[in-house]
């Protein structure tokens, strides 16, 4: 292969800047669908299993509008001090569904029970990686 030896040395420069930028871009582009399919998709899965599937009902609790699965969804994949801003949210808000009776119960073992408890799972699941930290320092033994 031959150099292009008449390319300016700035121009080289110019053109690595631009290659760095679009790989940054691309990351960020990436980053930002992950992060609207985790919006979008998530309170979908908990209206699928909470509301269609009604399991709300086979545990005697009412179904929930638009905020309460927007919520609830993310208090499931939320960490700790996510869920505290979120239960602060909702005792302040205050909302109309928060005064209602329910008698919560076990449900009925069907397969439509079983699926909406494995949505909810995959959910409130998450690489648990916070406890698997590498330090600088060996381990003494």
């Amino acid at each position: 292969m031959r150099r292009l030896a008449a390319v300016s040395p700035v121009l080289r420069i110019v053109l690595r800047i631009i290659g760095l930028g679009a790989l940054v871009a691309g990351g960020v582009a990436v980053a930002l669908a992950a992060l609207v399919a985790v919006v979008l998709i998530g309170p979908l899965v908990f209206w699928l299993a909470w509301n269609v599937l009604n399991f709300a009902h086979a545990v005697g609790l009412p179904e929930l509008g638009f905020w309460g699965i927007v919520l609830a969804t993310l208090f499931l994949v939320t960490r700790w001090f996510g869920k505290v801003v979120i239960t602060a949210i909702v005792f302040l808000a205050d909302p109309s569904w928060f005064h209602g009776v329910a008698q919560v119960r076990w449900p009925e073992p069907t397969f439509r029970n079983f699926v909406a408890v494995a949505l909810l799972a995959l959910l409130a699941s998450r690489p648990q990686t916070h406890g698997h930290h590498r330090s600088g320092r060996r381990e003494r033994g």
